[in-house]
């Protein structure tokens, strides 16, 4: 089994290198000819989309050794989801290009799947039996649709990104570019948390707490980042470590709020650092990167992957959740935190349709709509998974 995880790991490896690569040929292919004339699909894009081809199989191979190696499908965990996550954003990238043959969606989409990988990589990767209430084939089919459904959904953000970029006046302050300076603050805050574990980790820093959790039985915990926020009635053993400045109640998960609190730190510091150097805000940094953009087909592009994705998210985070919920827990519905973001997740994508169809919300509204949903996505993945305590806690 060893030598399987080894070769899913350096499939992955592969892949996350095959992407970099394929990024950079992206970025060749959207260069503008001496002439000062747009580059088509010339043979940069070509190389491009088939580099990210060899990445999306060499990653298919890390899903399937590893589900050799595990005896189950490899979603079970945060590094598991999460990789196949950024697995299905660049499926649906790849059947986009080729309806579409749009080189820039490559500049944006695969960066944001590199940052995934990198993401999904700070968490524990080890291979581990299934717990009773996984042990399902429901668990396969609930969690790899809804994963597939949010890959295609990540698309309409990044053809609604590149519409923002595109269109707000980067050159006075607005509402506009406030809100799009979030969204790329959010963006290098993803890169900030990879920074920062990665540094911890390298410095081999533990401090250890005892506490009280939230059954109100004694437990223990390992912080691995100096701990600013602490559990509930934590004391900390390790010593020369930093003592928290605030206790947290126990439905709180400290140690993954701790993490939190750092990542957007580090991204803020990041963030500054690139204004400084640059001295332009980010979405001036990168606006000249969709000059040649066709805005219209951009949001073209966003509708039609919320039209594909909202219904395979329908299947995957409803329909299917709530008979694996049936199975595990005895109950179709159970208002657990997971379950209610999933929910207000349908609700807006929902609510993006019809004012879509029914209003007439095209263009920049269109593109802004689509941001908020992926925002929500990322809200779910991230802080109801690592700071809210539930019954998906086990992810």
């Amino acid at each position: 089994m060893s030598d399987l995880v080894q070769w899913s790991g350096n499939l992955l490896y592969t892949s996350f290198i095959l992407y970099l690569i394929a990024t950079l040929l992206f970025g060749g292919a959207i260069l503008p000819k001496k002439n000062g004339q747009k580059q088509g699909v010339n043979r940069w894009g070509k190389l491009g989309i088939t580099i990210t081809v060899l990445g999306f199989i060499a990653q298919l191979g890390y899903f399937f050794t590893r589900w050799a190696a595990a005896g189950h499908a490899p979603v079970s965990n945060l590094f598991e989801f999460i990789t196949f996550f950024s697995m299905m954003l660049v499926g649906a990238f790849i059947i986009i290009y080729f309806l579409y043959k749009l080189p820039v969606l490559g500049v944006f989409a695969l960066p944001v799947a590199l940052v995934t990988i990198a993401y999904a990589s700070m968490f524990p990767r080890e291979v581990s039996p299934l717990i009773p209430a996984l042990q399902s084939h429901w668990l396969s089919i609930h969690v790899t649709t809804v994963a597939a459904g949010e890959g295609i959904l990540a698309i309409s953000f990044i053809a609604g990104l590149i519409y923002l970029v595109k269109t707000i006046d980067q050159s006075k302050k607005s509402k506009q570019t406030f809100w799009l300076e979030a969204i790329m603050y959010g963006l290098i805050a993803v890169i900030g948390f990879v920074v920062i574990t990665t540094s911890f980790r390298l410095a081999g820093y533990e401090a250890e707490f005892n506490y009280v959790n939230k059954e109100g039985q004694a437990a223990s915990e390992t912080f691995t980042l100096p701990a600013i926020v602490g559990p509930n009635e934590g004391e900390l053993l390790t010593e020369n470590r930093f003592e928290p400045i605030a206790e947290m109640p126990a439905f709180i998960n400290a140690k993954k709020l701790n993490t939190v609190i750092w990542s957007l730190a580090t991204g803020f510091v990041l963030y500054w650092l690139i204004r400084l150097l640059s001295r332009k805000r980010v979405g001036a940094l990168v606006q000249p990167l969709v000059k040649n953009v066709n805005k219209d087909l951009m949001d073209e592009v966003s509708y039609r992957a919320v039209l594909i994705g909202f219904p395979v998210f329908t299947l995957g985070g409803l329909i299917f959740a709530m008979i694996w919920a049936q199975i595990a827990w005895t109950r179709f519905w159970g208002w657990d935190p997971k379950e209610v973001w999933a929910l207000i997740t349908w609700l807006f994508y929902a609510a993006f349709l019809h004012l879509r169809l029914s209003r007439g919300w095209h263009g920049e509204k269109s593109a802004w709509l689509a941001v908020v949903g992926f925002v929500i996505i990322m809200f779910n993945l991230v802080a109801v998974n690592l700071v809210i305590a539930g019954l998906h806690s086990y992810a």
